[in-house]
């Protein structure tokens, strides 16, 4: 079976954007995938994080696993610190990767800003792990969001200069993993802005643990404009409020924009946001509430991580005994 290798960071307040962007998505491909999915608390150390927070927030992430669906049983959930291989993958792979490869990668540029020279090796080379995390594994797709592109395109670079490098076929170079229509889901306060943890107002996001009765509350707050809905997609140009949510129901019901308005073309928002409301507690209202169970029973969500790690650690240890034959390092 094909193997898709995906991971998250550590942070805390997941939001609805987090879960239609990817957790969603990464339900339905363990029916089509074996799938590795990664809590990358390495690359959260790219910049400074509090102890406690980073051990808190990583749970919280792998809640949000099960909550969503995702079946510890079939997948590997666990967190990157726990397989020594990807950082020794990631050195190794380092050692091969040209500086012009990652002098291209903007991330670094758009991270680091005007301060470059101060910015941490991590950071720099935080593509190079992410590679080393994908190709430890020999995943053959990778889910990728927009800006995540050019980082499997390294990805790929790295796979081929490594065989080319030893004069063999071991990494295959991994497929970005494209799901439908992209759902992009902005701010309930302001259509222009994407919908963000960091943002002051709770109610400009929906989060993973909020319950129903605050799903609901949120909704009907949500900014709109005084117009009906359109009858296609065009009509939603320049009202970014309205797009938003309309987007935000299409996905949350798995169907086209399209096939929405042609419901409730004409219709008033204080129609469509009753619609939206039962909608969005019926799909969000369990994973508010398994998540709230699951982060109270630290114990259950550890043993999913140490199952993962374990599981994970074998796969990975068998590939790195190869890898590391490949490149001629002695083993007694």
């Amino acid at each position: 079976m094909e193997r898709i290798f995906s991971g998250v960071q550590p942070t805390g307040n997941l939001h609805l954007g987090n879960y239609l962007g990817a957790l969603k998505n990464w339900v339905g491909l363990q029916e089509r995938f074996e799938c590795i999915y990664c809590i990358v608390d390495l690359h959260a150390v790219t910049t400074p994080q509090e102890p406690a927070a980073l051990a808190a927030h990583t749970r919280e992430v792998t809640a949000a696993f099960i909550a969503a669906g995702i079946d510890a049983k079939r997948c590997i959930i666990f967190n990157q610190s726990a397989v020594s291989g990807h950082a020794e993958l990631a050195w190794l792979l380092s050692c091969l990767t040209p500086l012009g490869w990652l002098n291209r990668m903007t991330q670094f540029k758009d991270k680091a800003g005007k301060h470059k020279e101060k910015a941490g090796l991590g950071l720099y080379a935080y593509p190079v792990l992410m590679a080393a995390d994908v190709l430890l594994y020999r995943a053959t797709h990778v889910p990728v969001g927009e800006d995540q592109k050019q980082h499997l395109e390294l990805c790929r670079d790295i796979a081929g200069i490594f065989n080319r490098q030893y004069g063999v076929d071991y990494f295959p170079l991994p497929e970005p993993q494209i799901f439908g229509e992209a759902t992009r889901v902005m701010s309930l306060r302001d259509g222009r802005a994407k919908m963000s943890k960091s943002d002051f107002s709770d109610n400009s996001r929906i989060n993973l643990t909020d319950n129903r009765d605050t799903i609901a509350r949120k909704i009907r707050k949500a900014k709109t404009d005084p117009d009906p809905l359109p009858t296609t997609p065009k009509g939603l140009e320049g009202r970014p409020e309205a797009a938003n949510l309309v987007g935000i129901y299409a996905a949350l019901a798995e169907k086209d924009r399209a096939d929405v308005l042609t419901n409730f073309a004409g219709a008033q928002f204080s129609t469509f946001k009753e619609a939206l409301t039962e909608l969005a507690v019926e799909v969000l209202g369990p994973i508010g509430e398994a998540m709230t169970e699951l982060k109270e029973d630290i114990a259950l969500v550890d043993a999913v991580l140490k199952d993962g790690t374990e599981r994970a650690n074998a796969i990975a240890e068998r590939h790195l005994a190869e890898i590391r034959h490949l490149m001629g390092f002695a083993r007694h």
